[in-house]
C-alpha cells in the first residue's frame, strides 16, 4: 500500500520506539528487572532517547508486555486462505480483541500516556504509541489487493484501524457497555461491510481490447453481405 510522501523520518521514529519495546522484552525474558538505562544501553540508544519515547520505565515495561502478546502475520494467517480477506481480517481482530482482554488494565495505562500528550506538541516529536495493528491489516489485504477497487484498499485499511485495536473495546465497554461477544459479533458485521464496500463491483466487465473492438465494428459490414 502507498505510503506518503516523507514518511521517512516518522517511520525511522517508529523503528527506534520498537526497538526499546523489543529491549525491554529480551531483558525481562532473561529474567532481569530492567531500568530505563539498561533497557537504552540494550537497544543502542541513548537514555535521553529512551525518554523522549517513554515517559518512565513503568510505561515502557506495560506496553513491552503488549508488544510481546502482539503475533506476527506468519503465525496469525498459518491456514488462512490468502483469496480471503475478510476471514484474514477477522482473524486479525479476533487476535487482538484477545490481546486487549488479557492486558486490558496495561492497554488503558498506555491509552491515558497518550492522551496526557498537548494536542500543540511538535509534530515532529516521538511518536506516543506503538501502531501494532496497520501491519496486521496490511498483511491481511495483501493477498486479495486486486479484489479491490482502484484506490480503496488504502482507505479500507485506515477504516479498519477505527475497528481492531483497544479504543473500539473501550467505546462497546464503556460507552454502549455490550458484552464481549456481542462487541465481537459487531467488529466482525463491520469489518464484512467495509471489505464489501470497498470490493469490486461483481461482473465488472474488463475493457475491450483493440482485436475484440475491430471484430465488433466488422459485424455490420458482414451483416450486409
Amino acid at each position: 500500500m502507498a505510503r506518503p510522501a516523507g514518511a521517512g523520518r516518522p517511520n525511522q521514529k517508529s523503528r527506534t520506539r520498537k526497538d526499546l519495546l523489543q529491549a525491554a522484552a529480551r531483558l525481562v525474558r532473561q529474567g532481569r528487572n530492567p531500568g530505563l538505562e539498561a533497557i537504552a544501553e540494550e537497544a543502542m540508544v541513548s537514555r535521553a532517547t529512551a525518554y523522549r519515547y517513554f515517559p518512565d520505565v513503568g510505561a515502557l515495561l506495560v506496553e513491552s508486555a503488549v508488544d510481546i502478546a502482539t503475533p506476527e502475520p506468519a503465525e496469525l494467517f498459518r491456514g488462512v486462505s490468502a483469496d480471503d480477506p475478510t476471514a484474514r481480517l477477522e482473524r486479525v481482530d479476533a487476535a487482538l480483541h484477545d490481546v486487549v482482554v488479557a492486558n486490558e488494565p496495561a492497554l488503558r495505562t498506555m491509552l491515558a500516556h497518550s492522551l496526557q500528550r498537548s494536542p500543540g506538541d511538535d509534530a515532529r516529536a516521538a511518536p506516543p504509541r506503538q501502531n501494532r495493528r496497520s501491519p496486521l491489516i496490511e498483511a491481511a489485504l495483501e493477498p486479495a489487493r486486486r479484489q479491490f477497487r482502484p484506490g480503496a484498499l488504502d482507505t479500507l485499511a485506515k477504516a479498519l484501524a477505527l475497528i481492531v485495536g483497544p479504543e473500539a473495546i473501550v467505546v462497546f465497554k464503556d460507552v454502549l457497555q455490550l458484552d464481549d461477544a456481542e462487541a465481537r459479533r459487531v467488529k466482525r458485521w463491520a469489518i464484512r461491510a467495509l471489505v464489501d464496500a470497498a470490493r469490486k463491483p461483481a461482473g465488472t466487465a474488463a475493457a475491450p481490447t483493440k482485436t475484440a473492438s475491430k471484430a465488433t465494428r466488422q459485424k455490420p459490414r458482414a451483416a450486409r453481405r
